[in-house]
């Protein structure tokens, strides 16, 4: 893998609430990376139309606002998210098969082979093991991330978020063919923040992650092309 084809694969976080922030970041940033992931703070501020004006580098957009609720509305969410083209769209696999179902279908018949693949959040990398048991759910955390991401797989899911430590697990029992996207990354020496399932770029994608999603480590960044790149070089073992 080239650096080029490693920078198709890495998605960054632009986790602000700015519009203009967010356009620049998106411009400085151009094509050191493949994507933009946009998520509910960003989105919940200022609507879809500046979704569209963020995206100013041209890179592929990442919908990040995990749709969980009844069938019949995470169907009109994901009918009403087709029209801006996301090419990953987040719902949570703990919705069940039924609204995993219904997103799959209210995707296929609004956008057709120009869909938003599909991808299920199973367990947030925020949460550990103790997590977990406070929430009523069995663990430990990679026993369930597995368990649902089998759920979404077979309700019709495209794909996963999954932590870096579980990609290998998930990558060996569902397949090569489910979308594996993973946050959770960070370079050598940086902070992990509030992640709690964590690992370098290039261990990721040996591990079998397919996206990369990073966010600190290039926003923060001081240069953040320049971050994205070296992280790009990284995942391509250069």
């Amino acid at each position: 893998m080239t650096s080029g084809d490693a920078a198709a694969r890495l998605f960054a976080a632009v986790d602000t609430s700015d519009p203009a922030a967010a356009a620049a970041l998106c411009g400085d940033l151009g094509d050191s990376v493949g994507g933009i992931k946009l998520g509910l703070e960003f989105f919940v501020a200022n609507g879809p139309v500046a979704v569209r004006a963020a995206l100013v580098g041209g890179q592929r957009l990442f919908l990040d606002l995990k749709f969980h609720d009844i069938p019949n509305t995470v169907a009109g969410a994901v009918r009403s998210a087709c029209a801006l083209e996301p090419e990953l769209l987040t719902i949570h696999a703990a919705g069940g098969p039924a609204m995993i179902e219904a997103a799959r279908r209210a995707a296929e018949e609004t956008a057709g082979a120009a869909r938003p693949r599909l991808i299920a959040v199973t367990v947030l990398t925020s949460l550990g093991d103790e997590d977990l048991d406070k929430t009523g759910q069995r663990g430990p955390a990679a026993d369930q991330v597995l368990r649902l991401a089998r759920l979404a797989r077979e309700s019709g899911a495209d794909g996963a978020v999954c932590s870096p430590l579980e990609a290998a697990a998930l990558r060996a029992a569902l397949g090569p063919d489910f979308l594996l996207v993973v946050p959770g990354v960070r370079t050598p020496g940086s902070a992990a923040d509030d992640q709690k399932r964590v690992m370098t770029p290039r261990d990721a994608i040996a591990a079998g992650a397919d996206r990369l999603v990073v966010g600190r480590p290039i926003t923060r960044a001081q240069d953040p092309a320049a971050a994205a790149r070296a992280i790009a070089k990284g995942m391509a073992g250069t």
